[in-house]
């Protein structure tokens, strides 16, 4: 029986350490989502954002696209990204197409859920984002829910 080794293979930036933004509290990490947004206003996305020690993007990714009112998220999935990655930290983003920026209560146990995760490997959750296509967001963080 044959069995394929595991291969771990990163990219380089495309721009410069120095040249990345800081993506410090809740409006920076709303318009870094929002300039990577695609259809804001048709159906629930997910997104995660990593970063480095510094607070600098080491990548950004759509991890699902639901229907109108839910998206399905692995805790695996987004953990073998920031692990891979080398990520110090994370911000997580999700939209409500209904423009209800009030978290349910299934956003907030995926953010639990990260977040206790990410306690457990050392890599902290900053922030859990609701955007609206209304171009308004709702912050965990600055909240009191992180």
């Amino acid at each position: 029986m044959k069995i394929n080794e595991i291969q771990v293979s990163y990219k380089n930036p495309l721009v410069e350490d120095t040249e990345r933004i800081s993506v410090v509290g809740s409006e920076k990490a709303f318009e870094v989502f929002s300039s990577h947004w695609q259809e804001i206003e048709l159906v629930e996305s997910f997104y995660l954002l990593a970063l480095n020690r510094a607070n600098k993007p080491l990548g950004i990714k759509r991890l699902s696209q639901g229907g109108l009112n839910a998206t399905i998220i692995d805790t695996r999935v987004v953990f073998s990204i920031l692990l891979k990655g080398l990520a110090s930290s994370f911000i997580i983003a999700h939209n409500h197409p209904s423009c209800n920026l009030a978290p349910s209560e299934a956003d907030r146990a995926i953010t639990k859920r990260l977040q206790a995760v990410g306690d457990v490997v050392d890599i902290k959750m900053l922030d859990h984002l609701i955007l609206s296509p209304q171009g308004k967001y709702y912050s965990f963080a600055d909240n009191g829910l992180l």
